[in-house]
């Protein structure tokens, strides 16, 4: 083609963003963000004043906890079978369900009301009602607060997942563990100070959505380590560079890293990969350490079932969290792969085998951080993204009682939580006769992040990034409360 005969009606038609490489810059110009706008004055090349760094900051108010870990059940536990008993789901079992439901998938949804399929059981001193599917957690009880009456109205993983972790049920929004990290900072500077341990069988629904540091500077995004040993590739320096020739190519490295960062100002990109070469330096010795739990006593590892097959992979990286929090590490996040907690079929077999992997290893988590006086100071979080529905959902058709599930249900589910300023021992919020919608003490998603950022001495309405021509915040609802009745 001879471009010096090239009409604007064949440009436009050719062009990659036809009609819109004319409207992008126009909507640049129309937002005071084209270099000509220069000319009314110098463009400020930091959007915001603050460094970006993970130097350990003082929140603004006095906080219960340092540290978070969260065991996250992506696929929606059921709350019917494990934490929220209903005895007229009992008595109502097999019936239809006259009521109103929200379902998921209409095309295998049924009507007929199915009643928990395990018996449950009072726990403590508190009396907390617990599924027989999970043993070891009633030993704790009265450690735990248990909250009944959860809720993001997002009716599907993606939305709900989203809502609970960035605030919105969207994607492209920063998760929790990014803002704690924008916020508070890294007590280790030799270790990630944001860590995702992901499941052997394969990564979580969304993959790295699900630690990503959205419109925020790169330095705050979250770390995933290998499911397997080795944990982090490449931390053996080669023969050849050990010692001083590594530490001088080092220092040269960072020396032309920073000049080329000073002529390049508000580059997040460069901030985090500067950041990250001098962290991987340190973690040749740390990051080793932290991830090798062959020097735990045998007691500690049976504690956390890592000599059964069946405990061992959870059991393990439990083990590793309480690791990482002790060494100073800010959020680390226990994923399990896919969302294999979204029982539509086969709920008979698939939810005791689910529950049978975790329940020790969660429960051990808990023991081994107070026995270390570290449960007061971190909070544990177990749930997922959602809950099930009280009636039967059909499995290709199928109506026998040990092929069918539970529906999607994210108006009234559970979770339970752990130390950093929690309750111990307490159950809170209601659901209605069937466990569909909580109907008191309800705690929405937005709620449940202003309730976590408080507890780390952090006010969800001050909590802000500027990004582009407006701020961005975790918490966005101005009706959103801290939930005090959580805490002790």
């Amino acid at each position: 083609m001879d471009f010096r005969y090239i009409s604007r009606r064949h440009w436009l038609r050719k062009s990659s963003f036809s009609l819109g490489s004319i409207a992008f810059p126009w909507l640049l110009g129309h937002d005071g963000l084209l270099a000509e706008n220069a000319k009314t004055g110098p463009l400020k090349p930091e959007l915001n004043p603050i460094s970006h760094n993970l130097n350990p900051k003082t929140p603004p108010a006095n906080p219960k906890a340092r540290a978070m870990i969260s065991m996250y059940m992506l696929g929606g536990p059921s709350q019917i079978d494990l934490f929220d008993p209903k005895p007229e789901l009992v008595r109502l079992n097999g019936q239809q369900f006259k009521g109103n439901l929200k379902f998921d998938n209409a095309a295998q949804a049924s009507r007929e009301i199915m009643g928990p399929g395990w018996k449950f059981s009072r726990h403590g001193q508190s009396g907390m009602e617990i599924s027989e599917l999970l043993p070891h957690l009633g030993t704790i009880a009265d450690e735990i607060t248990l909250i009944r009456s959860m809720r993001t109205s997002s009716n599907n993983h993606v939305p709900s997942n989203f809502a609970l972790t960035t605030g919105k049920p969207v994607h492209g929004r920063p998760v929790l563990g990014s803002w704690l990290l924008k916020a508070l900072g890294s007590e280790t500077q030799d270790l990630p100070a944001y860590i995702a341990l992901t499941d052997p069988r394969g990564l979580p629904q969304e993959g790295s959505e699900n630690w990503s540091q959205g419109k925020l500077p790169a330095i705050y995004q979250g770390t995933v380590v290998r499911p397997t040993d080795p944990r982090i590739f490449n931390l053996n320096a080669a023969p050849h560079l050990k010692g001083i020739p590594q530490k001088a190519q080092l220092d040269f490295l960072e020396k032309f890293n920073r000049m080329h960062l000073q002529n390049h100002p508000n580059e997040t990109e460069l901030e985090a990969r500067l950041a990250s070469y001098g962290l991987a330096a340190r973690m040749q010795e740390s990051a080793k350490e932290a991830f090798d739990i062959s020097g735990e006593s045998a007691a500690i590892k049976a504690m956390y079932g890592i000599d059964n097959k069946r405990t061992s992979d959870y059991g393990t990286r439990c083990l590793i969290s309480r690791r990482l929090v002790e060494r100073g590490v800010r959020f680390v996040q226990i994923f399990c792969a896919g969302q294999n907690w979204d029982h539509h079929g086969s709920i008979k077999t698939s939810l005791p085998d689910r529950c049978g992997e975790i329940d020790q290893p969660a429960t051990a988590l808990i023991k081994d951080l107070k026995q270390r006086g570290l449960l007061d100071s971190t909070i544990v979080h177990w749930g997922g993204e959602m809950g099930r529905l009280p009636v039967i959902q059909f499995r290709n058709g199928l109506s026998d009682r040990n092929a069918v599930g539970r529906d999607h249900n994210t108006y009234g589910f559970s979770q339970w939580v752990a130390g950093g300023g929690f309750r111990k021992g307490y159950t809170h919020g209601l659901t209605d006769e069937f466990s569909h919608h909580a109907i008191d003490g309800i705690v929405n998603h937005y709620d449940w992040l202003a309730t976590i950022l408080h507890l780390f001495g952090l006010n969800h309405k001050e909590l802000k990034f500027r990004s582009g021509p407006r701020d961005i915040r975790l918490v966005e609802e101005s009706h959103a409360r801290v939930v005090h009745e959580l805490l002790s």
